[in-house]
């Protein structure tokens, strides 16, 4: 209303003012709806994200006949001159330089270059010696995971929900002991590394971009050495022909791209709902194995998945239980 209108809002009748609140009232649900209209959705980044991690097996069996070590080290290298593009695009030089000014967070991502460097070799070596489910499982296990570290060093209280799946998940890891030893430390040593490695990132205060590229130029040297022993006694692919040389160059995109989507994504949508959205990249994975690489499914190892996939739908019931409990 003008400031001059008001006094004769006042002394209009009681209908006229009536009819008025309503007015204002739709007037602000209108604009309020055309704001949250206007926000972008997070749903597709995380479903780009997630989608190229669940196809990236695809991408790793194309150089299933270069060594591990040296596609980490091509993977790491190539990663960082793309990150300092990103970086400089998104205005984060500063705070890339600023880390390696602080002790304690240039240790804390040591510690994390470390885990993540050892969670993609065994998972590239399980994509490329047909070991996929076992890396599907490590990645359904990494959820479970997350919620017994925040219990140990966190201090973060289980739900009677969550000790249920995690219960019901223990025992589909136990199952596979009787029969699937031998790639059992592959789906364990995935869904801790990258669990303690997510742990240490969620306690330095560094952002998603400038923390993966302080990781990598702290692997720049380990990689350039491996890259360099490589190519003095082979079997390190760059050079070998132009598929593989160009499939290891775009090892810093198959690196960056996702992060970024997954970054955006988990500003603009809530964690619960990007949590459900992760099982995608181990379903994609799983199915890979399947039926397109021809993995072996023994009835042990269906029985271990089914309870994963038991202890997985426990999980999300409790976080949607939880979501809509902190939103009323």
């Amino acid at each position: 209303l003008l400031p001059g209108r008001r006094g004769h809002l006042r002394d209009a009748p009681l209908d006229r003012r009536r009819d008025h609140l309503i007015h204002t009232r739709r007037l602000r649900k209108h604009m309020t709806d055309k704001s949250e209209t206007a926000q972008p959705s997070g749903l597709p980044y995380a479903m780009s994200a997630y989608l190229i991690w669940g196809f990236v097996p695809v991408y790793f069996k194309l150089l299933s006949h270069v060594s591990p070590i040296a596609v980490v080290a091509q993977r790491v290298l190539w990663s960082i001159p793309l990150l300092l593009v990103i970086m400089a695009f998104r205005k984060q030089l500063g705070e890339y330089a600023a880390i390696f000014r602080h002790k304690a967070h240039l240790r804390n991502l040591l510690a994390s270059a470390t885990l993540v460097a050892i969670n993609w070799l065994i998972y590239i070596w399980a994509v490329s010696t047909d070991h996929i489910l076992a890396a599907s499982l490590g990645y359904y296990l990494n959820p479970l995971v997350n919620v017994l570290l925040g219990r140990l060093f966190l201090g973060e209280r289980l739900r009677p929900l969550q000790m249920v799946a995690v219960a019901v998940a223990a025992i589909g890891v136990a199952i596979l002991i009787g029969d699937a030893l031998d790639t059992l430390w592959v789906s364990i040593s995935l869904a801790f590394s990258f669990g303690l490695y997510g742990l240490i990132r969620k306690i330095t205060p560094v952002g998603s971009v400038p923390g993966l590229a302080t990781e990598t130029t702290l692997l720049a040297p380990l990689a350039l050495g491996a890259v360099l022993y490589f190519a003095q006694v082979g079997g390190g692919g760059f050079g070998d022909d132009v598929t593989t040389s160009g499939l290891l160059i775009l090892a810093g995109a198959v690196t960056a791209i996702p992060l970024l989507m997954f970054a955006t994504a988990a500003r603009r949508m809530s964690y619960a709902s990007l949590g459900f959205v992760q099982y995608m990249a181990p379903s994609i994975a799983f199915l890979l194995g399947v039926f397109v690489y021809g993995e072996p499914l023994s009835t042990t190892k269906l029985a271990c998945f089914i309870l994963i996939w038991f202890s997985i739908a426990i999980f999300c019931a409790d976080a949607i239980k939880t979501y809509r409990a902190s939103k009323a």
